[in-house]
């Protein structure tokens, strides 16, 4: 997928969507919550989400003007710990990746990423834009990104 992709802050309209894509089976298998959500909770979570952008912030990454994922950061102890959701048709096309590069820009204080052990794709995602493995706990792996001005670019 060569074409240019963009993030765009997540809206209401877009909660049928995201609850699609967090119930998928996939999707679930990879989440440290593995249970399917329901309509109601998700907009009770989204809502609530979307109300205090100190604490989480959400965004869709479009490719031509369609949505192919989502990207969240939540606010924790100082650092904002990053995760993805790439859509079942959009997978294999290095979608993760370009939405992980362009969010981590967005970013200057330091950043934190947890990966269930076996989840490969996201593994070799957060190592590629990167983040380094820092510990392993209980079956998942803890990522860090340094700060911006410690940085190579």
């Amino acid at each position: 997928m060569t074409d240019s992709l963009s993030l765009r802050p997540v809206e209401m309209a877009d909660a049928d969507l995201l609850l699609l894509w967090r119930n998928d089976p996939d999707t679930r298998q990879a989440s440290h919550n593995t249970d399917e959500v329901t309509l109601a909770s998700h907009l009770v979570w989204l809502e609530s989400s979307l109300s205090d952008l100190s604490k989480r912030r959400l965004w869709i990454a479009e490719v031509n003007g369609v949505a192919v994922g989502t990207c969240r950061a939540d606010r924790m102890a100082g650092v904002w710990e990053l995760s993805w959701t790439v859509a079942p048709e959009a997978r294999g096309k290095g979608v993760a990746h370009r939405m992980l590069s362009k969010l981590v820009l967005y970013f200057k204080e330091p950043l934190v990423a947890q990966v269930k052990i076996g989840n490969m794709a996201s593994i070799k995602v957060a190592e590629r834009a990167g983040f380094v493995l820092d510990k392993q706990e209980q079956g998942v792996l803890f990522y860090v990104y340094p700060n911006a001005s410690f940085r190579a670019d």
